[in-house]
């Protein structure tokens, strides 16, 4: 079987699978998201099909994939991906990551000091943890799990094939068993964790590289004894609202020295590929502990006209605990 063809079978079961997800997500997320999820998955699956007949591999597809919303990309495939699949369940989330030829890789690049970062967020953006799975010798990522609630989630492996030396950010989604009610998530420019207060200034440009940073403080006073943590004063992850979009965030500065200190602030460049609004994750560590701040921040304009996913609203909930 050609190519072209076994990727069209291929593309229409996923489309089978996404209609039976759909059916069972209605019943915990906000209907208008789960149809946006299934118009742009229908819209991915029709682009699949013309690139394929044109023979061309960039366009709305490629686009899908840079932002971390793809099962595959170049090759490489989420997949073996099992959790458990209600609430409070002790277990495991396994997966494996195949390359081009079909084989679970098994040679990374450490990234950010590691050579598999997982991000799990429910729909609603809550619920986020960013964990760092150990893989066995066949190529298996495995890590102890347990869903605090219900909802559909989204996963994402993001990770450097030593084959190729370029990263990658690859997802799908879980469904766990249950019903909750989100609710709508505003714009959040200062929170409180586990004691710590963390701001976030500057604006987020649609199209553009923008400047964010993110200020720490605890009882008024500024924070100068944050460490080292992946290889920065801090880690920032950014999701757009709505399909939960993956943005790739860099920190600023050289890395930090092994007993180095620093803060209050802490600098990232960010690149929102469209206007609307996005959920921040910064992950920074003190005394040893690491610490999760969840912000939220609208762009302030574009370098270029760009519609907005959905109507950028989203269905959120606020004031619950994060995983970590």
């Amino acid at each position: 079987m050609k190519a072209a063809a076994r990727l069209g079978l291929y593309g229409l079961a996923l489309v089978a699978v996404f209609g039976v997800s759909v059916f069972t997500a209605n019943a915990i997320i906000p209907e208008d998201t789960v149809q946006s999820w299934a118009e742009d998955t229908a819209d991915n699956t029709h682009h699949r099909e013309e690139e394929m007949n044109s023979g061309g591999h960039e366009g709305h597809e490629a686009g899908t994939a840079l932002l971390g919303l793809g099962l595959a990309q170049d090759g490489y495939q989420l997949t073996s991906v099992s959790a458990p699949t209600r609430p409070s369940d002790e277990g495991e989330l396994t997966f494996a990551i195949t390359g081009p030829d079909g084989n679970p890789v098994t040679d990374f690049e450490r990234d950010h000091e590691e050579e598999m970062h997982l991000v799990a967020v429910r729909a609603d953006g809550q619920r986020f943890a960013h964990v760092h799975p150990e893989r066995d010798e066949t190529g298996i990522w495995s890590i102890p799990w347990q869903w605090e609630s219900a909802g559909t989630y989204r996963i994402f492996a993001d990770f450097v094939p030593a084959e190729t030396g370029e990263g990658l950010t690859l997802s799908t989604m879980l469904q766990v068993a249950g019903s909750y009610e989100p609710v709508p998530v505003q714009p959040t420019l200062a929170t409180t964790v586990e004691g710590f207060d963390v701001a976030v200034s500057g604006d987020l440009v649609a199209g553009s590289a923008s400047e964010l940073t993110m200020t720490v403080t605890r009882d008024g006073e500024s924070v100068t004894t944050l460490e080292p943590y992946l290889g920065a004063f801090g880690h920032l992850v950014a999701l757009r609202d709505g399909d939960l979009a993956y943005l790739h965030v860099h920190p600023h500065g050289d890395a930090p020295a092994a007993g180095e200190t620093s803060g209050p602030e802490i600098v990232f460049e960010a690149t929102a590929p469209t206007p609307g609004r996005y959920l921040l994750y910064l992950d920074f560590q003190v005394d040893g502990q690491v610490h999760t701040a969840p912000l939220v921040i609208d762009t302030t304009g574009s370098s270029e006209s760009q519609p907005s996913p959905g109507d950028g609203t989203g269905e959120h909930e606020e004031g619950e605990d994060h995983d970590h």
